[in-house]
């Protein structure tokens, strides 16, 4: 969850760390901190609150000089949001700095130990008291390395320190650390945690993210976990926990720094949701086959026999991408006639679920590194499974640990709360399921009817992006409630939960997403003039079931704003409001619905004062338990 940026070179390293910490800022806004080692003194500058508001400050007040150093941005695990629990911490000499994202699980036991001995503490976290293990580790080296060196074909002594201290620990981590007696040496590790080295030239990066080094080099090598890197300004070393160094790949970051930028737009958010027609676009990019009615990928290897040999899928995730297996599971079902069971990665990990053997798993992600969904992966593994991920991006260990997979080349998305990823999964999880439904019983007119339905989309969620004001409007007037009901059957339930969960996110209202039929079984006893309900109603074979649904809201005064089909004109006599989308198949129209509830969603919390990038207690990407 947190942010990790670490600069060795030959520049001013502490307004390169500050501005790859705003870049990453999604992933924790608790606190901020940056170490800058200079003539052999370690320069600590933290700060509770938004970078901008506190760090950025300090650093303006308290200037830090030197051409190595390490920055973090805080997601509160161990220890409140306060200045003694902002990272960087040091060692009991204070000579090593420590920034780490992850949960040390065993760090009461090891403190009982180092209190014992007489080590003092000035925090709560858990990363004290790694620092002081691996400063324990490293006093116990310099016995061997007196003269702060290794002998040839041995890791660095700060490394050795590291990795030792390690094997100490039970837990997920991504660190980087930095010791005084090496003015030109970081040393990074991760264990469930991602981490990256920016490769440039005379200058090296470490961070958890690439979009914080994206604007000095595309140029990166993933670690994996266990892998602990040795970085100096002219080169960098990688070498495997309890083994040799390992061969690593260094790949080429896909997007530019002007990706990650928010340009014209107030908030990131904003910005993703008009990115929607053509990140839909590039997930249709080159995988259509017109002349099969079907759809092709690249990446699942998988050969159409073990395709068609597969007898259930089993979809694994989190959050918004659970929102979207949930979508998934109608198009497989329906397409392909394969039974699906979506799972909550969190709970899939622990259950000792039966699943028969030819079990398809699929992994749906946008950052490739969510904790339980990564377990569920290796679970799934172990187990014997196929596993193909759907992921946004390239190099996360998701991506790679999969047997095989699917990138939604979305972008980077820098907005807590998901848009254009979801759109991007739903359009995958539609082609994958067109190709299931060809090779088995799908016919090539209803195959060429969803492509077209497909391509349509663009240019459909632009017309929907025109209503922006009207929708900021409709936003304005319902801006003051505190609880809200969205409401849709078969494909349109999922869209409802994902409505409701924007909504929450970062409004921080109330809201529930139900079947629309549910209604009358229980939630319905908290309707009133007060609590609006969304409907999803688009003109379709169940449109006069919902609009009895409706009608119960409607009779007990509760407000309704409707998203209805173009060609319903009828609807706005029985409601207070509509939001009208073009018409498409049942199964696409997702695609279409998800976007006015994520731009109400929007304009409602800009309305109440929210800082709807960065919303309270939320991170991007959650890679802790």
């Amino acid at each position: 969850m947190c942010g990790i940026v670490g600069y060795v070179g030959r520049q001013q390293a502490s307004p390169i760390i500050l501005e790859g910490l705003r870049r990453l800022e999604y992933r924790g806004y608790d606190s901020a901190g940056v170490t800058i080692l200079h003539e052999a003194r370690l320069e600590t500058r933290k700060k509770k609150g938004k970078i901008d508001d506190g760090l950025a400050k300090l650093l303006g007040a308290r200037p830090v000089s030197g051409i190595i150093g390490l920055g973090h941005t805080r997601w509160a695990t161990h220890g409140p949001p306060t200045d003694e629990n902002s990272h960087p911490h040091l060692d009991r000499s204070g000579r090593i700095a420590v920034v780490h994202n992850g949960v040390i699980e065993n760090y009461d036991r090891l403190k009982e130990r180092f209190l014992a001995a007489g080590h003092e503490f000035h925090s709560s976290t858990d990363t004290e008291v790694l620092a002081h293990l691996i400063g324990e580790h490293y006093a116990k080296l310099n016995v061997t390395f007196t003269n702060g060196t290794s002998p040839p074909g041995e890791p660095h002594p700060l490394a050795q320190a590291v990795m030792n201290a390690l094997k100490e620990v039970i837990g997920t981590y991504g660190i980087a650390v930095v010791c005084t007696d090496f003015p030109d040496v970081i040393v990074g590790a991760r264990r469930g945690s991602p981490l990256i080295i920016g490769v440039g030239e005379g200058e090296n990066f470490l961070a958890s993210d690439a979009s914080a080094i994206v604007a000095h080099t595309r140029q990166v090598v993933y670690l994996n976990d266990y892998d602990v890197a040795t970085l100096t300004p002219e080169n960098f070393k990688v070498s495997r926990l309890g083994s040799d160094t390992t061969q690593v790949q260094i790949s080429r970051i896909e997007f530019d720094a002007q990706a990650a930028e928010r340009g014209k737009f107030p908030h990131f958010m904003l910005k993703e949701i008009f990115e929607q027609p053509r990140t839909v676009e590039n997930a249709l990019r080159g995988r259509i086959d017109h002349d099969e009615a079907t759809a092709k990928f690249g990446g699942l290897n998988m050969s159409i026999a073990e395709l068609r040999s597969i007898r259930q899928i089993v979809i694994c995730a989190c959050g918004t991408s659970w929102h979207a297996g949930l979508i998934g599971e109608f198009l497989f079902e329906e397409f392909a006639h394969i039974p699906v069971e979506v799972e909550y990665a969190s709970e899939f990990r622990y259950r000792n679920a039966p699943i028969e053997h030819d079990t398809l798993v699929l992994v749906i992600t946008q950052s490739g590194e969510t904790a339980d969904t990564l377990a569920g992966l290796r679970e799934s593994r172990r187990r014997g499974h196929k596993v193909l991920a759907i992921c946004n991006v390239v190099g996360s260990t998701i991506a790679r640990e999969a047997d095989g997979g699917i990138y939604l080349h979305a972008g980077p998305e820098i907005g807590v709360a998901s848009t254009k990823a979801f759109t991007s999964q739903v359009t995958v999880l539609t082609l994958l399921a067109l190709l299931m439904g060809r090779i088995r019983m799908l016919s090539t007119s209803r195959g060429t009817q969803i492509i077209h339905a497909l391509e349509a989309v663009p240019q459909q969620l632009e017309k929907i992006l025109a209503q922006n004001d009207r929708i900021k409007q409709l936003a304005l007037k319902y801006s003051h409630a505190e609880d809200f009901f969205f409401l849709g059957r078969q494909y349109n339930f999922p869209v409802a939960l994902e409505g409701a969960l924007k909504l929450k996110e970062i409004s921080y209202i109330h809201a529930e997403g139900y079947p629309a039929a549910e209604m009358k079984h229980g939630p319905i006893a908290m309707i009133d003039e007060k609590t609006p309900t969304v409907f999803l109603a688009p003109t379709d074979a169940l449109y006069d079931k919902t609009l009895s649904n409706l009608q119960e809201i409607r009779a007990r005064k509760g407000p309704i704003i409707a998203l209805a089909t173009e060609d319903n004109t009828r609807i706005a006599a029985h409601v207070d409001d509509v939001i009208h989308v073009p018409g498409t198949l049942e199964a696409v129209f997702p695609l279409l619905a998800i976007l006015p509830l994520q731009l109400l969603a929007y304009h409602i919390a800009v309305a109440r004062g929210c800082d709807v990038d960065k919303p309270r207690n939320l991170a991007k990407s959650v890679t802790v338990e």
